[in-house]
């Protein structure tokens, strides 16, 4: 598990990160979404050890990560930007994980990259950026390291290279615990496999919650009423977080359990109405507008 607690740092008079506390639990794979600037990076940094932070603590596993090697080795930092040595190959990086990493699989990595038709010794400065964040993925799996810190790792993937990415995660979650960090700046890229998500924004959170939990507590109601005096009557005692209307075809976004939402429009008898899935970006359009921020703002447009 890892522990931030009021983290706090500083860039001259730039606060990347501001105050902030997130639990990442094993078991479940938690998505850190924020816009470019928002501390994202900067939060990850801090996390593997490699800033120290101005104030605030981080606990990985109940031990502090800042000049802790033996910590270190529990956590693989794949960064947006990675760096590869001059004139490498992927054998001589994963020669150089190996020396770093102690349960460094060779075996796999092997198999891996010849699954993914990345040639051992082709120099990767003469791959593309797809085949260079495939790369790293493969050296962070291979790694042995618990805790798998993603800084955009999805973007630059094609789709089927992210489902498989994705694949891999799930497979290592459950072979040997794998607990993958993912942040993004698109909320479209984690709805599918994140079981916990944190935004991030000007370096605070905005809002930690469990995707689960979210589904469960929100529902989304199209429905028609036969007249305005219905509408009303029918919206009596209903948690109404978010309303649309596109001619008579009214859409609430209603605070509730589902069986609960449903039964009480059974009641009030409209013309038609059904409780449809909310997606990611609802889930959070709905919370953060409750809080005063409009997500559209900044991470959808």
């Amino acid at each position: 598990m890892i522990e931030i607690s009021h983290l706090e740092k500083c860039f001259g008079d730039t606060k990347a990160v501001a105050d902030v506390t997130l639990d990442i639990k094993e078991g479940e794979v938690f998505g850190l979404v924020g816009t470019n600037g928002a501390g994202k990076s900067t939060l990850l940094r801090m996390v593997t050890g490699i800033l120290r932070p101005d104030a605030g603590t981080i606990l990985v596993d109940e031990r502090p990560v800042y000049d802790n090697p033996a910590v270190k080795e529990q956590i693989f930092f794949l960064s947006d930007d990675a760096y590869f040595f001059p004139n490498a190959t992927p054998v001589i990086m994963s020669r150089y994980y190996e020396a770093v990493y102690p349960r460094f699989d060779t075996e796999r990595f092997a198999k891996l990259t010849e699954i993914f038709h990345l040639e051992g010794r082709r120099k990767v400065a003469e791959f593309s950026k797809g085949m260079k964040k495939q790369l790293l993925v493969i050296l962070g799996l291979c790694s042995g390291a618990k805790y798998l810190l993603c800084d955009e790792t999805f973007d630059g993937l094609d789709p089927v290279m992210r489902q498989s990415v994705k694949s891999l995660f799930a497979q290592d979650m459950t072979d040997r615990g794998l607990v993958p960090v993912i942040a993004s700046h698109n909320l479209r890229e984690l709805e599918d496999i994140c079981d916990h998500v944190g935004l991030l924004h000007q370096g605070g959170v905005l809002l930690s919650e469990d995707l689960e939990d979210m589904k469960l507590g929100l529902q989304k109601v199209q429905v028609v009423f036969a007249s305005d005096e219905d509408r009303e009557h029918a919206l009596e005692g209903l948690n109404v977080i978010l309303t649309e209307q596109r001619g008579k075809l009214m859409t609430y976004t209603i605070r509730g359990e589902r069986e609960e939402v449903e039964a009480h429009f059974r009641k009030v008898t409209p013309v038609f109405f059904e409780v449809l899935k909310l997606s990611l970006e609802e889930i959070f359009i709905s919370e953060t507008e409750v809080v005063g921020y409009d997500i559209r703002k900044f991470i959808l447009g």
